[in-house]
């Protein structure tokens, strides 16, 4: 299963990655995450660690897993039956202004049941995050 959102915002890829990478941040944009612990100190890295709450799911820890400095990264968080795996990729557009492209796709043996019984509420939380990052990077 597969959720995808995307948006424009205008300010260029280095605010937009600054406000992104900064995961213990992240509940004073998005409604969508309540609380997000890093589970180490430092920037963001591949291996590195992050504990997120969001409402109506379980708290699940995420793994950085590819990071290309100020451009993307993808992290994955197992639970029984499925694997997690979030997709954040910024694209700078010629106008200064960049596109981000959120997705989260789940694998595994209960993945078709998780994506029918959360899909719903996984492409809410998709949309508030995107529009969460572009008033957050855009009120400058």
């Amino acid at each position: 299963m597969r959720f995808a959102t995307d948006t424009e915002i205008a300010a260029d890829v280095e605010q937009v990655w600054a406000v992104l990478a900064d995961v213990p941040r992240w509940p004073e944009w998005t409604a969508s995450v309540t609380r997000a612990e890093r589970g180490e100190p430092g920037p963001l890295a591949v291996g590195a660690t992050a504990r997120l709450t969001q409402p109506k799911l379980r708290p699940a820890l995420w793994r950085v897993t590819e990071l290309t400095d100020r451009r993307a990264f993808v992290w994955v968080s197992d639970s029984p039956g499925v694997r997690t795996t979030g997709e954040h990729l910024l694209v700078p557009l010629p106008d200064g202004r960049t596109r981000v492209e959120l997705a989260i796709d789940q694998s595994g043996p209960l993945s078709g049941l998780i994506g029918r019984l959360y899909g719903g509420l996984l492409r809410r939380y998709l949309r508030m995050e995107a529009d969460g990052l572009r008033r957050r990077c855009e009120r400058g």
